[in-house]
């Protein structure tokens, strides 16, 4: 959340985050309530006081009365505070993060604003084919005996796709946690950052409630899958538990950037979806993912999407992948985000391109909440969050569509075959 007092000091550029985000939340009523608030916080503290001071040393009858009188005015008070504090905090929940200066205003994606496109997109001699045609006719997705056994929108992964995710994830961790490459990708990208390696994690896929609130991504529950019997949600991404794995802690200054890289099973009912999408692998209930989770001094959050998005653009670019770099708007980014930059890979079957990554700067939004700070010069901080995907299933898709061949083969890049055994191509059972 953000701090009250930057809140108090910067009304108009909340009151727009509100607007432009689309957020319900009266900011009038909040400021009200933070008023009453103090107030009522000031007043409880001198009855306390009061109260203390009078109770010390013999009484009088007179006096007795008149402390049993300040008793009632402190519980009375207490109940008002304890009231509007509770509606307070929860508004102070619902407040979006404030967007960056750089972050285009619109109302939904059709205003997202394409920043560069890398790549040329591949010609095809024949009718290229979508991602779950191929992976039915080579045998590597199988929606239907899935449906069966879980129901719609899971998959079996099979084969020479299943060895091409963990391919991805090997090759996605030989880059991450090499110093040498970083430092190349920080080079060429022109920035002045630490190329401090990230460190492998694979996180709990349990999370509670409070502390996914705390994260900024309880809600739309609708979206969520919720364990009644033990309390806890299933995660949508590694970073809800990466990024709370240092809740409540003081991180030592000299550790930042501390960076981990998780890998997870991730998911997400699709509630708001129904009918797109539909076939393949494309919008799923379940699926692994590669995700980066950063956490910096303020100063250099900026620079660390920018270095995390320059290692994306690197993995894509090792793969040979046609994509476009797009600056998400205003409506359409998450609440919590103060910069959101995707990744959209061109996917032939659809002729079209797709979100494949996303990079979220969070700043200081979901650490304040978290409690994860930092101290310098003897004064302590909230420390700044980033997260973003490295790999995920749709990755598998863009490869599928975009190496596939007339004969219904699909060619494994280069990169990926060291990982894969050798393995040059998948093609179908004879």
């Amino acid at each position: 959340m953000l701090d009250i007092k930057y809140i108090r000091d910067n009304v108009e550029a909340v009151r727009a985050a509100v607007k432009n985000k689309k957020a319900n939340v009266d900011v009038d009523r909040l400021l009200a309530l933070d008023e009453q608030r103090r107030h009522l916080m000031e007043a409880t503290e001198n009855l306390r006081a009061e109260q203390n001071k009078g109770s010390k040393g013999p009484k009088t009858p007179e006096e007795i009365e008149v402390l049993k009188g300040l008793k009632e005015k402190f519980k009375t008070s207490e109940g008002e505070l304890d009231i509007v504090q509770k509606e307070f905090e929860a508004l102070m929940l619902a407040v979006p993060n404030v967007p960056t200066a750089d972050t285009p205003v619109g109302t939904d994606e059709s205003q997202n604003v394409v920043i560069r496109t890398v790549g040329a997109v591949p010609k095809f001699n024949f009718q290229p084919k979508e991602h779950w045609e191929l992976g039915a006719a080579l045998d590597i997705i199988d929606t239907e005996r899935a449906a069966k056994v879980s129901g719609a929108r899971f998959a079996y992964l099979k084969g020479g796709l299943a060895m091409m995710e963990f391919a991805l994830i090997q090759f996605g961790l030989s880059v991450l946690t090499n110093e040498k490459i970083l430092k190349k990708i920080i080079k060429k990208a022109g920035l002045n950052i630490p190329a401090t390696p990230f460190i492998p994690v694979i996180p709990p896929v349990f999370i509670k409630p409070d502390v996914f609130q705390k994260m900024g991504r309880l809600e739309p529950k609708e979206e969520r899958y919720y364990i009644p019997a033990d309390d806890a949600y299933l995660i949508g991404s590694a970073e809800h538990t990466l990024g709370s794995m240092h809740m409540d802690e003081s991180l030592d200054v000299a550790q930042l950037p501390l960076r981990y890289v998780g890998f997870s099973t991730a998911f997400r009912r699709e509630a708001g979806s129904y009918g797109k999408d539909m076939k393949g692998i494309l919008r799923v209930h379940q699926f692994d993912k590669l995700e980066m989770e950063s956490f910096t001094v303020p100063e250099d959050s900026l620079k660390e999407q920018d270095f995390i998005l320059a290692i994306q653009e690197f993995l894509l670019q090792e793969l040979k992948l046609p994509y476009q770099v797009v600056a998400i708007c205003t409506g359409d980014m998450g609440g919590p985000d103060a910069r959101q930059i995707d990744i959209e890979t061109w996917l032939p079957g659809q002729n079209r391109y797709r979100e494949t990554h996303t990079s979220d700067l969070m700043t200081d939004y979901q650490s304040r909440r978290l409690g994860i700070r930092t101290k310098r010069d003897g004064k302590s901080e909230f420390v700044h969050m980033n997260d973003a995907t490295a790999f995920a299933g749709r990755s598998m898709i863009a490869i599928l569509e975009n190496y596939q061949r007339e004969d219904g083969s699909v060619e494994i890049p280069k990169v990926l075959r060291v990982y894969m055994g050798g393995m040059k191509e998948i093609k179908a059972k004879k």
